[in-house]
């Protein structure tokens, strides 16, 4: 909870603790007090007291609340060994993104989300959203995932299964429970593979400050990003952003790109949260497509093996 005041300021924290907001105006008003006698004139004329005034008080409400002036979290992960933020442990969403990104009500097994897509809105061309109308009527049917396929990326950071991260010198490694899926980011500056598909795609790593930054291209055709039957091809690439702003707590941001599908580069942003108990594991999870079995007709969503990378 603190964390979330920290990110948005503490005007809410105000709001909802009278006896705070009492003691801070009664401070503001000691600093405005201090400020009386200071003026200031540049070139467009003289700035007003009470600019001066709220301006100081939002600097130092802003610190008091953990936040730097941009409105990101100020705070600092712990290191590792080798001096990079700390991302390790076992993390998981608490959304329901894997239904569908976007807003949505309840359905049957289905429970009602928020979305996690900025705007609200994916920029579809218009012959790929009717492909995503396509997906979306024919179901669980046409799903990859429910056929024991890769989910891909993004899609695997939000199913609602734990996932552990490993840090190393040269990759970072990412253990989900679902699937028994990783993803090994190489942060070394490998270069990318040139024309080899991944169902997972092939991602490198590097830091920026707090942030994790992985850049992942090469994906497989026709992959989709929900059960809603929002998707991509294989021209997609994305770029992802962790940065720890809790010792419980990593912001996830991933922007998508894909110029056979949208018509501008679109974002999702959420929270990943640390699996705190104190036996917190990764479980077995295997994928068993039991109702493609029951129906005997798995092999005609087997996907081809192209004859370049037949053995």
């Amino acid at each position: 909870m603190l964390d979330r005041y920290r990110s948005q300021g503490t005007k809410e924290l105000h709001q909802s603790n009278p006896a705070e907001r009492y003691s801070n105006e009664s401070r503001n008003n000691r600093n405005a007090n201090v400020y009386e006698s200071i003026t200031y004139s540049g070139s467009k004329g003289p700035m007003s007291k009470r600019t001066i005034v709220a301006g100081a008080v939002a600097l130092v409400m802003a610190l008091v609340g953990g936040a730097s002036l941009t409105g990101q979290s100020s705070y600092r992960a712990p290191r590792t060994a080798d001096g990079k933020p700390d991302l390790q442990g076992i993390w998981q969403v608490l959304n329901t993104a894997e239904y569908n990104v976007q807003t949505h009500l309840a359905k049957l097994g289905v429970p009602p989300g928020l979305g996690v897509v900025e705007g609200e809105k994916i920029p579809y061309q218009a012959a790929a959203l009717a492909q995503r109308d396509k997906n979306r009527e024919a179901g669980d049917d046409a799903d990859p995932t429910q056929k024991c396929f890769f989910p891909g990326v993004p899609r695997i950071m939000y199913i609602p299964s734990p996932f552990r991260i490993i840090q190393a010198e040269d990759f970072v490694q990412m253990f989900f429970e679902f699937g028994h899926h990783t993803r090994l980011i190489y942060t070394n500056g490998v270069p990318h593979h040139e024309d080899i598909p991944f169902w997972m795609g092939d991602p490198r790593g590097h830091w920026e400050g707090e942030t994790f930054v992985v850049v992942s291209k090469n994906f497989f055709d026709d992959n989709w990003l929900d059960r809603s039957g929002n998707w991509h091809s294989g021209a997609l690439e994305i770029v992802e952003r962790f940065t720890r702003t809790g010792p419980d707590h990593i912001e996830y941001e991933v922007t998508l790109t894909d110029p056979n599908v949208y018509t501008e580069p679109w974002k999702m942003s959420m929270t990943l949260y640390r699996r705190v108990e104190s036996n917190a594991r990764l479980l077995e999870n295997e994928c068993f497509a039991l109702r493609v079995y029951e129906r005997g007709d798995f092999d005609k969503y087997r996907k081809p093996v192209p004859p370049e990378y037949q053995p």
